[in-house]
């Protein structure tokens, strides 16, 4: 990720990554600058009595929080499907944790509180999507009054409070490290390209990438991005050069590893794809759904009760990831073992990230329980 340190990081030397006569120009301005943005509804809504009201009550920082998150005010919600700015994350009531904050950061500067970018140190949340594997990090935010430079001086008592969209219990026992809104934005750039990517817009995907490296020529995330649009575009060697760089800014991101491995070889280079595919087992020796790919096979295979050791495996490893519940589930119904597949099926609903996987697995969960109750009966 990021650094929030003092100095300033010098980019080490990296390859030409960017081509922009191979792609259609962007139709609409690209990057950050209506990310903290206020919509009209957005000030109307901070100009409100009930808003106000609140804020007399309770102060600005702990009245910011009740207004958006306590359920009876604005009711945001959790939702990963798509990274939004301040006022479409406020237009649709919901968005991911990147999206919470940025939303959070617009008000919090509007009432005059200072803010401070938090990256919190959890292992890399994986989810597949449009066939590719995303690796997801965390952010939150801390907000308070401003302090003066003499409190700054003195070491004077630090009013903040922080906002996480991981529950309490969760996010109080993970570290975290402070990051500048520059990285911030850099994200939702990234974000922004990763999404069109999966929705096979390489176009777009291509500027959204280019505007984050170019904000923030530090930042490794987004020339991996760029290498997978350059990938996916058939642009090998381009390819080749964004995940070296990726590699120059963070030289163990197995990530840019395995997507390399198959570039290096397209490209005819099989003596270094082979080096780096070994260093690559080294470092990762069970990457990121290695036993799910396989309990798919076994599961094609109507080996249910190897799938089932297999998917166990994943969700021990990664127990909130939503589609590992969700096949266990179905591996259990194969195996007739219908209150287990109710239980994961559950798991599967409580780690959704989306509204849309949220529907679909109530669906299959209701389905489920009656298909259960009706075995029941029959009893």
């Amino acid at each position: 990720m990021g650094s929030g340190c003092a100095s300033v990081r010098v980019p080490p030397p990296l390859p030409a990554v960017l081509s922009d006569a191979t792609f259609t120009p962007a139709p609409a301005a690209v990057g950050p600058d209506q990310l903290f943005v206020l919509s009209p509804a957005m000030r109307a809504y901070l100009d409100s009595p009930e808003f106000h009201g609140v804020l007399r009550r309770l102060g600005p920082e702990r009245g910011l929080v009740e207004a958006l998150y306590t359920k009876g005010e604005l009711k945001l919600e959790y939702d990963a499907s798509v990274t939004r700015n301040a006022a479409e994350t406020f237009d649709a009531r919901m968005g991911n944790c990147l999206s919470l904050v940025v939303m959070t950061a617009a008000f919090a500067k509007h009432l005059g509180l200072e803010v401070q970018y938090q990256d919190v140190m959890i292992d890399e949340t994986w989810t597949r999507s449009g066939g590719l594997y995303f690796a997801s990090t965390h952010v939150n935010l801390s907000m308070g009054k401003r302090r003066t430079v003499q409190a700054r001086t003195l070491g004077g008592e630090e009013r903040m409070i922080t906002i996480d969209f991981l529950p309490p219990e969760d996010s109080a026992r993970y570290n975290t490290h402070v990051i500048e809104e520059r990285m911030i934005e850099a994200m939702f750039m990234n974000n922004r390209a990763a999404e069109a990517l999966a929705e096979n817009h390489l176009d777009q995907a291509y500027w959204w990438a280019r505007a984050a490296v170019l904000h923030l020529p530090t930042y490794s995330t987004p020339y991996n991005t760029l290498g997978v649009i350059y990938q996916r575009h058939g642009d090998n060697a381009l390819a080749e050069r964004a995940f070296k760089a990726t590699l120059t800014l963070e030289p163990e991101s197995t990530i840019a590893m395995h997507n390399l491995v198959p570039v290096l070889s397209k490209l005819g280079k099989e003596a270094e794809s082979k080096a780096l595919a070994a260093r690559l087992a080294t470092l990762e020796p069970t990457p990121p759904y290695h036993y799910f790919h396989l309990a798919m096979k076994a599961l094609e295979e109507l080996r249910y009760a190897e799938a089932r050791e297999l998917l166990n495996k994943e969700v021990r490893r990664a127990p909130f990831n939503h589609e590992f519940h969700f096949w266990l589930a179905m591996t259990h119904w194969r195996l007739g073992e219908a209150n287990a597949a109710r239980d994961e099926l559950a798991l599967a609903l409580d780690n959704s990230t989306t509204h849309a996987a949220s529907e679909r697995y109530s669906a299959k969960l209701a389905f489920l329980r009656s298909q259960i109750g009706q075995r029941q009966r029959a009893y």
